[in-house]
């Protein structure tokens, strides 16, 4: 009889996610190496899977906000979590590194976009670069083909490769199905749709026609007035929609903050009696001894 009777130790091998907010077996966490902290294996698989896709080549920090030591994952712990995804996270990582190098520069060449090295010119002053794969020769600071009398422009050109004739094609034009971000100046694609661009190298959002930066233009007014007037690639009704929707989102969001505001105040001891965890031990050592006294019952 006492053989089938469950002992306390399964409860006291269960670890709390923090991600999940769920209990699970110790068996089923990983622990970070670099912070310490725990997390179910689940969670950081989906996590880092999801850091990769969307981070840019960035490095995988802790998922915990508050976390001290803000971790980093290592790239042992990034193939076990997310083996298929391995590649492309080194990829990714490479292609960051060149755009934060000053060192470094892609070639402004569409078809080529080798890695060319930049050699600091005298008093910080632009200089040439060649490019090892294709010879294109341009500058140092803005990008573009560098020719006699040089002038660095604010917003460089795109360019291609030199056609049969020997000059070199220079795209400018607003409506150029590739440009380049105008925060990070990693190149981006535009086919079709809209022409609010999220550029995902940076996350800067961007207007595609003049390049300007509207991280904070939620209402999408910068298409109401000036040279881009009407250019969304939206009706206006759908315009419209939209920022009613946003403005029903705020509006929604404030009369639940303050619907629940109070309700939060009064709940508040409750929950912090529920995370406390001298309270939560004397719920175990209770339930420990529930189980012992059981224990000895059972075997008398």
């Amino acid at each position: 009889m006492a053989g089938s009777i469950p002992t306390p130790t399964d409860t006291e091998t269960q670890v709390f996610c923090t991600m999940c907010l769920s209990n699970y077996p110790l068996a089923a966490t990983r622990k970070l190496h670099a912070c310490g902290c725990v997390f179910c294996t689940s969670c950081l698989q989906q996590y880092v899977q999801l850091a990769v896709r969307e981070g840019g080549g960035a490095p995988i920090t802790c998922p915990v906000m508050p976390c001290l030591r803000n971790g980093i994952l290592l790239d042992s712990e990034i193939t076990g979590f997310a083996p298929d995804l391995v590649q492309l996270y080194q990829r990714l990582r490479f292609e960051r590194g060149v755009h934060h190098d000053p060192s470094k520069a892609w070639c402004p060449v569409l078809e080529c976009q080798a890695v060319c090295a930049i050699k600091p010119g005298p008093e910080g002053l632009p200089t040439s670069v060649p490019c090892p794969a294709c010879c294109t020769i341009f500058c140092s600071q803005c990008r573009e083909l560098w020719q006699d009398g040089h002038a660095c422009l604010e917003r460089q050109p795109l360019t291609s490769l030199p056609n049969p004739e020997g000059s070199v094609n220079l795209s400018s034009e607003p409506d150029a199905p590739v440009k380049q971000c105008p925060t990070c100046h990693i190149y981006i694609e535009r086919n079709q749709g809209c022409a609010q661009m999220l550029c995902k190298s940076c996350k800067h959002t961007f207007c595609w026609y003049c390049l300007q930066i509207l991280d904070g233009d939620i209402f999408l007014r910068h298409y109401d007035k000036g040279p881009c007037r009407n250019k969304l690639g939206h009706s206006r009704a759908s315009v419209m929609w939209n920022r009613a929707q946003v403005v029903g989102i705020l509006v929604g969001v404030s009369i639940i903050v303050l619907v629940t505001s109070p309700l939060l105040l009064m709940a508040s001891p409750c929950i912090m009696c529920c995370v406390c965890k001298p309270c939560q031990g004397r719920r175990k050592k209770k339930k420990k001894k529930k189980n012992e006294l059981s224990l000895s019952d059972s075997t008398v």
